[in-house]
């Protein structure tokens, strides 16, 4: 492994707490996917997880609350040849989800007007476009 997979600021995602599951993969890697353990399966136990502040914790578990199986978070990854790589993969895969989970909402959008010069340039042209087509028209000729 690489080193730390931060999530967000000085927030990573703690080695300790990953579990890691290994199985034979269908992905590329010809015989010798047939036998060696490529497939990885990344599990963090989020609702458990003292790593977390209690505040991304909960937003995390709302949030994810579809993908959650007894409040573990799971990630697979089987796209490379080499049990490292997919590792790798499944650990930035995840990484990246409980950085996205635990981010803050949106602020909400505040109506606003539509400023006068647009709406009256938007209308300006509307009828050049319109004058435009009118002239295409074969009544005088």
């Amino acid at each position: 492994m690489s080193g730390p997979y931060p999530i967000r600021g000085s927030v990573v995602l703690p080695e300790a707490e990953l579990q890691w599951r290994f199985s034979r993969s269908s992905g590329p890697g010809g015989q010798h996917v047939n036998t060696s353990d490529s497939q990885v399966e990344l599990r963090f136990d989020l609702a458990g997880t003292s790593a977390l502040p209690e505040v991304w914790k909960a937003r995390a578990l709302e949030r994810l609350a579809s993908r959650l199986v007894d409040g573990v978070v799971s990630v697979r990854a089987s796209e490379h040849r080499s049990q490292w790589r997919n590792r790798e993969t499944a650990a930035v895969r995840l990484a990246a989800l409980l950085a996205e989970a635990t981010a803050a909402p949106p602020k909400p959008r505040r109506a606003t007007r539509i400023p006068r010069g647009i709406n009256e340039r938007r209308l300006r042209e509307k009828k050049a476009r319109a004058e435009t087509k009118r002239g295409r028209s074969g009544r005088d000729w």
